[in-house]
Parts: structure tokens; C-alpha cells; sequence
């Protein structure tokens, strides 16, 4: 009986190793599976995160494509490769309702963001303005210039861009923000444009204020089906920031400021036609006009002396301003002129000084749209800036300026840090700066005239104090003079690169 028993345990214990093999089989087969089914989520996961990935970064491309080409000094800004109604004329504000499109499409994808039936219609237009625009789509057409990847010489690369499909560029309002601005915080939200202040508020005046933009961009995955794609819709706020200039006192202003280092020449012409005047004149666009600066600025007595005994006696009535108005002002009072002022209470302190106004020329020179190597003629100015549709820019040149001769009208901020030369077939509508050498010297005839303002230093003569500055428009024989203008003033304010304020993804 005893012998019996241990036969019968191992007969009971077969089989077993068979259901353990099965079991483990089993086991690897529910891990095998598992690890295939996370394995293809993380690879669709990561597929997901790639796609939105290159779908917001193309995007953003979009954005930084527009707000790089809004500026006038990049070789592909819209004011030298788009048409010309792109953008509005100089002094008209962007409209909220009157946007301009950048495209960028593949071959056979045509992207008309103004179609409804489009695939990458913009419809997000109409909802951002259900007030401002009744809600209605984006004009059809609507402005629009091809991206740099679709032109010349990106688009023969053989390779494609960033996936965007349009960016948009258009004002904004209280009401399409959603948004009470600075400075009447009433709880009223309004239709009128939104500008950025020099406090950094966004505000509803207008007034010497650059306008805040908004910047739209649609970038398209070409994945799936047509209705299937991933895409991203995401926008800026942008302001130009804009170099701070002095306020002009005077139509013309002869900087000196310094004992013994007075005017050394002002020489005015005996035409009476080529006169100085500090009225305010020539308003344009929704710009309208200010009040009355002295005709000519000076910093001392010496100088205020200097300009008067320069001005011939029959002609110094046609030297008006604020300190001497015109004959034809109620009520009619005398007008002896010339208007000369000393204008020192009334000039930044900080740029009485060549330390200071060097500081300035730097930082004109640092945003400026072209500088030039002097000397320098009409010829060598930016031709966008004159012809056919003049756009205001600013530009310096480093060194002489000779413009006899040139016979055009140019727009914009010029700065000269040599001796500048004219003859009144030239015109001028925005700011000259002649901040170096301090020469101006006219000559000649013409009916040109200068509308804005014109200032002169000599900022050479080392050390702290400013040197001699010298004014002769003597040998002028005819024209029509300087005339100040507070517009021209304000649209010819240097631009530096445009800031983001706010930046929006939003829901597809």
C-alpha cells in the first residue's frame, strides 16, 4: 500500500506543465497587444503633436512674414512689392472693413479668402465685426499681394514654405475688441479706430498717435481630406513704435545755443515770394491743422539779430507766425515781420546739446528706410519716395546733399549730416534735418517749397558746445519758400519695427 502512493501523486501532477506554457503564452499574447495598441497611440499622439506643431509655427510664419513687410526699410515691404492700393495712401487711416490679404498658396490650391466657397475663406472676418461691418464678409476682391514665398526668388527654390494660406491685415475698433480703451473708460464701445500712445495705452485719439493693426494668418496642413486638414487660425495686435522728435517751434529752427557760437550766415532772398512762414497749413487725410509756430527760431538775442538784419526790408512782412500773424488776420492788424523768435523755453533742453542731438541721429538712423553714403543727389533718393504714388519714408544721408537740379517733390523725413544744397525746383513735404555740419545753401529758381518743418545744427565743432550753423537762400530767385505744416509734421514721423501687443489663437 505504501509502495502505491507516491505512483498515484505523480500520475495526478500531469499535464500541468502544459496549462503553465499555455497560460504565459497567453500572458505575453495580452501584453504583446497592449504594447501595440500604446504603441500606436503614442504614435498617433505624437503624429497629433507634430501636426500641431508645424500647423502653429507655419502660422506664426504668417504673422511675422506681414508684420516684417509692413516696414518700409525691408527690401520685400509691401510699399516696394505690393500694388499700390495695398495699403492705404499716406494719412488715411486701415479701415476695420477694407482688409488687404498676403497669399501664399501651392500649384492647383487657389486661396481666395474673400470667396465663400473657398475652402480657406476667411469667416472669421465676419464674426470679429458683426458691428463695424454688419457682419458681412470681407470685400470681394479684396486687396492682396502674393508672400515672399511666392515670388521671386523663394518661389524657384524648389522647396515649399510655411504651410499659411493668408494673412490679413486691417484696423481695429472698441467694438470689434470687445474693448473699453483709454482715456474714457465710459463702458461705451465704439466703431472708431484703436491707436497706441506714447503711455502705452490703446486709445481711440487719433491725434499723433500710430495706428494699432491687426494681423490674421490661416495656415493649412496639407493632411487628410480637404474638409479633414489641421489647421490654426492666430493674430497680433501690432503698433509701430515710433522715434520720438522734438515738437517743432518754428517752421525754420537755427539751433545754436552756445556763447560765441552763433549763426554765422542767415542770408534770406529778396524775393518776396520765397518767404518763411509758421502758419500752420496743408491738412490731409483725417489730419487737421494746429496752431501757428514762430516763423523762424532762434536760442538768443545775438541770433534773433543775426536772422532780422538777413531779411531784406521788403520782404520781411512775408515772414509771419505765431508772433507776427498774416495781414489778412481779424483783426487786421499791422504786420511789420519778420516773425523771429527765441524759442529756447519751448525746445527739449536735452537736445541743446551735440551729445544729445547725436543721440537722435542715431536713432533716426537706426530705423531709418535708406541710408546713403554722401555725397549724395537727387538722383540717389529712394524713388518710391517721390514717384508715382510718393510714400512717406525717412532717409539719411551721411554726408553732402546736393538736390539742384532734382525737380522733384519727396516725402518723408530727410536727414543730412553734411551741407545741404537745393534749388526751389526741388520740394519737400515732411521734416529736413540738417544735423552735422549745419550749411544750408539755395540757389537758383524754381516753384518748389518745403511744407513741414526744417531744422539746423552743426553738431562738428567738437566738444560741448554746438558749432556755427549757416543759412543762405540769398541766391534764390524765385520760389515759394518754407512753410511750416503740422501734418506733414506727423506723417513724416521715422517708424522703428512694429511691436506686438497682444497675440490670439483662436478656436477652430
Amino acid at each position: 500500500m505504501k509502495a502505491r502512493r507516491p505512483i498515484r501523486k505523480q500520475r495526478s501532477e500531469k499535464g500541468i506543465a502544459l496549462l503553465i506554457a499555455i497560460f504565459v503564452l497567453l500572458l505575453i499574447g495580452v501584453m504583446a497587444i497592449a504594447l501595440i495598441v500604446s504603441s500606436r497611440t503614442e504614435t498617433a499622439l505624437a503624429g497629433n503633436y507634430r501636426s500641431s506643431t508645424n500647423v502653429y509655427y507655419a502660422a506664426v510664419a504668417g504673422l511675422e512674414e506681414a508684420r516684417s513687410r509692413l516696414r518700409n526699410n525691408n527690401p520685400n515691404s509691401f510699399l516696394n512689392t505690393a500694388p499700390a492700393k495695398f495699403l492705404p495712401t499716406p494719412g488715411t487711416p486701415f479701415g476695420t472693413c477694407n482688409p488687404s490679404y498676403v497669399i501664399n498658396q501651392l500649384p492647383g490650391d487657389p486661396v481666395v479668402p474673400w470667396d465663400p466657397a473657398n475652402p480657406y475663406f476667411d469667416s472669421e472676418f465676419s464674426q470679429e465685426f458683426p458691428v463695424d461691418c454688419g457682419g458681412a464678409p470681407p470685400p470681394s476682391p479684396s486687396p492682396s499681394t502674393s508672400s515672399v514665398w511666392n515670388s521671386g526668388p523663394l518661389n524657384g527654390l524648389g522647396f515649399p514654405g510655411p504651410m499659411y494660406k493668408w494673412v490679413r491685415i486691417n484696423g481695429i475698433s472698441e467694438q470689434s475688441l470687445n474693448l473699453d480703451t483709454y482715456p474714457n473708460y465710459d463702458g461705451i464701445k465704439t466703431t472708431d479706430l484703436i491707436y497706441y500712445d506714447s503711455t502705452n495705452h490703446l486709445t481711440d485719439v487719433a491725434t499723433g498717435n500710430p495706428q494699432v493693426l491687426e494681423i490674421t494668418a490661416l495656415a493649412v496642413l496639407p493632411n487628410g481630406s480637404q474638409n479633414n486638414r489641421t489647421q490654426k487660425l492666430v493674430q497680433y495686435l501690432v503698433a509701430p513704435l515710433v522715434v520720438n522728435l522734438p515738437n517743432f517751434p518754428a517752421a525754420l529752427t537755427l539751433l545754436t545755443k552756445s556763447s560765441g557760437n552763433d549763426i554765422q550766415t542767415f542770408s534770406a532772398s529778396p524775393n518776396a515770394s520765397v518767404n518763411v512762414r509758421g502758419i500752420d497749413q496743408d491738412t490731409f487725410g483725417t489730419c487737421t491743422l494746429g496752431a501757428s509756430v514762430a516763423a523762424i527760431g532762434v536760442f538768443d538775442s545775438q541770433d534773433k539779430s543775426t536772422v532780422n538784419s538777413g531779411i531784406p526790408a521788403g520782404v520781411a512782412s512775408h515772414y509771419t507766425g505765431s508772433g507776427v500773424p498774416g495781414p489778412n488776420s481779424p483783426p487786421n492788424p499791422p504786420n511789420p515781420g519778420p516773425d523771429v523768435q527765441i524759442v529756447g523755453g519751448s525746445f527739449p533742453s536735452s537736445l541743446q546739446s551735440p551729445t544729445g542731438l547725436q543721440v537722435l541721429v542715431q536713432s533716426i538712423t537706426q530705423n531709418a528706410d535708406v541710408t546713403i553714403s554722401g555725397p549724395a543727389n537727387g538722383s540717389s533718393l529712394p524713388a518710391a519716395m517721390y514717384t508715382p504714388s510718393p510714400t512717406p519714408m525717412t532717409v539719411v544721408v551721411q554726408g553732402d546733399l546736393d538736390l539742384t537740379g532734382w525737380g522733384q517733390t519727396g516725402y518723408g523725413l530727410l536727414l543730412v549730416t553734411g551741407n545741404f544744397k537745393y534749388d526751389p525746383s526741388a520740394s519737400w513735404r515732411g521734416i529736413i534735418l540738417v544735423i552735422g555740419q549745419g550749411t544750408v545753401i539755395g540757389t537758383g529758381s524754381g516753384g518748389g517749397d518745403f511744407d513741414g518743418a526744417v531744422l539746423v545744427a552743426n553738431t562738428s565743432a567738437g566738444g560741448s558746445n554746438l558749432g556755427k550753423v549757416i543759412m543762405d537762400y540769398g541766391g534764390i530767385t524765385n520760389g515759394e519758400g518754407i512753410h511750416y505744416s503740422s501734418c506733414w509734421v506727423q506723417a513724416a514721423q521715422p517708424v522703428g519695427f512694429y511691436k506686438i501687443l497682444s497675440f490670439h489663437e483662436m478656436a477652430q
